[in-house]
């Protein structure tokens, strides 16, 4: 187990929504390379363009523990889960070019704490090139997190 309640402490009443809130707003602090959509966008297309890349974050997986119990309203919970990064990038340009885009963001959720929300060691990003179709390919990494829930 980690930290039995240390991220309940700064959490304060965190809520599952504020986990997807943390880090669209670590993004919008320091993310500028590119537009950047979550989950259910006003605008589900990809650029029609072919050459304007695209981030998409997700949050694909998670559980939820109970660290603490007997202590009703202020009981410890514990979400755990993985935030998905996908970086669509035009077709047929390689991945070279976009190498120090996803370092930079696989740094910017390396092992951080903010807003309540703890990430930790990113995987490798990995290209999805088996739809040969579109504009775009997918190059994704993934981020494991916990943020601590009082209730």
């Amino acid at each position: 187990m980690r930290r039995a309640s240390a991220g309940a402490s700064q959490a304060g009443r965190l809520t599952v929504a504020t986990v997807q809130s943390a880090v669209k707003a670590r993004l919008d602090q320091y993310w500028t390379r590119c537009e950047v959509r979550f989950p259910n966008p006003s605008d589900p297309n990809l650029p029609n363009d072919g050459f304007t890349p695209l981030l998409v974050v997700t949050f694909p997986v998670g559980r939820a523990n109970q660290i603490t119990i007997g202590a009703p309203g202020e009981n410890v919970f514990r979400d755990e889960g993985g935030i998905r990064f996908s970086l669509f990038v035009p077709r047929g340009f390689g991945t070279e070019p976009w190498d120090p885009w996803l370092e930079e963001l696989r740094t910017l959720f390396r092992a951080r704490q903010f807003d309540g929300v703890t990430t930790y060691a990113p995987s490798p990003a990995v290209i999805d090139d088996r739809e040969t179709e579109g504009t775009h390919v997918p190059i994704s990494f993934a981020v494991p997190y916990d943020a601590d829930l009082i209730g």
